[in-house]
């Protein structure tokens, strides 16, 4: 049997990030298709994830390997491939490449957050990170914001530089910047691998919201119990209470209450925005297998 294969390229053409934000945001107003818990095997140098989910006309299951070590010998941090299947027969369709795949719906899912829960005008974008998720943040933020300027704060100073031109060639006044940097922040960004806080919560200003998609794991978080404090909390799934180390660790200190929690799908169903102007909000995403499904569809639909 030969498939089809969705590489980067071919992912970009079919399904632009606006489409994917589109046709997830439909997707987390309506039912959502079920989704069983991730498989999660740590193998020593990294993790191998399973991810499985099913609708109404599809099946897909992403096999995925996270490597923390890769980006330091130039290899991707997040590598695998996705496999989609049409119901009733459960035939394979289509394989993806799970790293573009990923890296489009985790970043069309902080789109369809920042739609809902950012200020009309927010204009200021802060990013920390310079790699795949930082990038597809960018293109995600500027779909849903008047986004014209934007700060990179990295510790790589070569995809940080490589970032700030990508940027500016899409028009955006861009530059490196600093923790300091969310003083002024409408948007914030945190695409990295950090297991440490990357910024002050005392830094934010009233009315900034933040997308925290960087950590996964109970350990590690990029942002601290200020940042928790100050803000609402929105995740992807309740998945991210039980796996997030930006929520454990606050919930655990009684910083933020588990009731206070809302889930994205609930904020889009009910259409319960922004709340004020001073509001601060953060969106954070662990990631669902529901997520990819609904990409893979789309884009399958277009072969």
């Amino acid at each position: 049997m030969s498939l089809p294969f969705v590489g980067s390229e071919i992912l970009s053409k079919l399904l632009s990030m606006v489409d994917a934000i589109d046709v997830l945001e439909k997707a987390f107003g309506s039912p959502l298709p079920t989704t069983p818990d991730r498989s999660h095997l740590a193998v020593g140098t990294g993790d191998l994830l399973v991810m499985p989910a099913w609708g109404a006309i599809s099946a897909g299951v992403k096999l995925v390997s996270v490597a923390p070590g890769n980006p330091a010998v130039g290899l991707p941090l997040i590598q695998g491939v996705y496999v989609l299947f049409e119901k009733p027969s459960l035939t394979p369709v289509a394989l993806f490449d799970a790293a573009s795949l990923t890296a489009l719906r985790t970043a069309a899912v902080s789109g369809v957050a920042t739609r809902r829960l950012a200020k009309e005008d927010a204009a200021d974008l802060v990013v920390f990170g310079a790699g795949v998720q930082a990038r597809a943040h960018l293109e995600a933020m500027v779909a849903v914001r008047p986004i014209s300027r934007v700060r990179i704060v990295s510790r790589s100073p070569g995809p940080a530089d490589a970032l700030v031109d990508a940027a500016s060639r899409m028009g955006l006044e861009a530059r490196i910047g600093s923790a300091e940097s969310v003083t002024q922040a409408d948007i914030i960004c945190t695409c990295t691998t950090s297991s440490e806080p990357v910024f002050d919560g005392n830094f934010l200003r009233p009315g900034a919201h933040i997308n925290a998609v960087g950590s996964f794991t109970r350990q590690a978080r990029e942002l601290d119990d200020v940042a928790a404090g100050r803000a609402r909390w929105i995740v992807d799934t309740s998945a991210a209470m039980a796996e997030s180390g930006d929520l454990l660790a606050p919930i655990g200190k009684r910083i933020v209450r588990t009731e206070d929690v809302e889930v994205l799908s609930w904020v889009v169903a009910e259409g319960r925005g922004r709340v004020s102007d001073a509001e601060i909000t953060v969106f954070k995403s662990v990631g669902a297998a529901f997520e990819d499904l609904v990409i893979a569809e789309a884009a399958a639909s277009k072969l």
